[in-house]
């Protein structure tokens, strides 16, 4: 049951229609692995803090860097050296200290991946890496755990919801070619910092919505922004009938 400090803490979400303490409370009893703490990490995990998500496992093996700071707002200077996961984790206590959180302060490969999936309900794909996006994929689909991935680089950005629980299409449908090391990088491309902001963004809140039962979640269609220009569509997606990943669970 909710506390009168829980109920004062998340009135406005709480009030909305459809949403409701079932919908708190369902935020309340549920984990969120998220993978990068960087530029869409950052956001993502504080916005779920302050949703009451109960649960945030975090995963990140890089340190905190001064060029990091112009997007990746829950570091701070203070934080330079430190691990990300470990920057993150002190800064949702000092947001929401009820927020209980698990920190995997490395990197992690395929096996490790099985392993922070224990009693996950959803998660977000906030890294830049293929061959982790991949092996994030395929552990998703074999434990039936929604993925949240979202990507950004310059003023542009992209977002999709992979459940595979309502089957469709996984990330390897979207993206079939393996084999590139690391996606577009910021530091070879640049980025505006508002740009992971809102991409980040948009990660929580489709993670929110599926965890609360609460609204119409991005299921089916790819989300793309430029926003230097604020043109935004939205693309159907299909899986692809010899998918390597998702075609043996459909």
């Amino acid at each position: 049951m909710l506390s009168d400090s829980d109920l004062e803490r998340y009135s406005r979400q709480i009030l909305l229609p459809g949403f409701d303490i079932a919908g708190q409370e369902r935020l309340r009893n549920s984990t969120v692995l998220i993978l990068g703490l960087g530029g869409l990490g950052s956001p993502a995990a504080l916005y779920l803090a302050a949703a009451g998500v109960g649960c945030l496992r975090l995963a990140d093996g890089d340190a905190v860097k001064l060029s990091n700071l112009q997007r990746q707002f829950i570091h701070r200077e203070a934080d330079l050296g430190r691990n990300k996961a470990e920057s993150a984790a002190a800064a949702i206590a000092e947001r929401n200290p009820a927020v209980v959180v698990d920190l995997l302060a490395r990197r992690l490969d395929e096996a490790a991946l099985e392993e922070a999936m224990q009693g996950v309900d959803v998660v977000l794909d906030c890294s830049d890496n293929y061959p982790i996006r991949y092996a994030l994929n395929r552990v998703c689909l074999k434990h039936g755990i929604p993925l949240i991935s979202a990507a950004a680089v310059r003023s542009e950005g992209q977002l999709a919801v992979f459940d595979p629980r309502s089957g469709g299409a996984c990330y390897r449908c979207l993206y079939p070619e393996a084999g590139a090391e690391s996606a577009l990088s910021c530091s070879q491309s640049g980025v505006l910092g508002p740009v992971v902001g809102v991409l980040g963004s948009l990660q929580a809140l489709e993670a929110i919505k599926l965890l609360s039962a609460y609204g119409q979640v991005l299921r089916a269609e790819l989300l793309l922004m430029d926003l230097a220009t604020l043109d935004i569509q939205r693309v159907g997606l299909s899986a692809r009938p010899a998918c390597p990943d998702c075609s043996a669970y459909r």
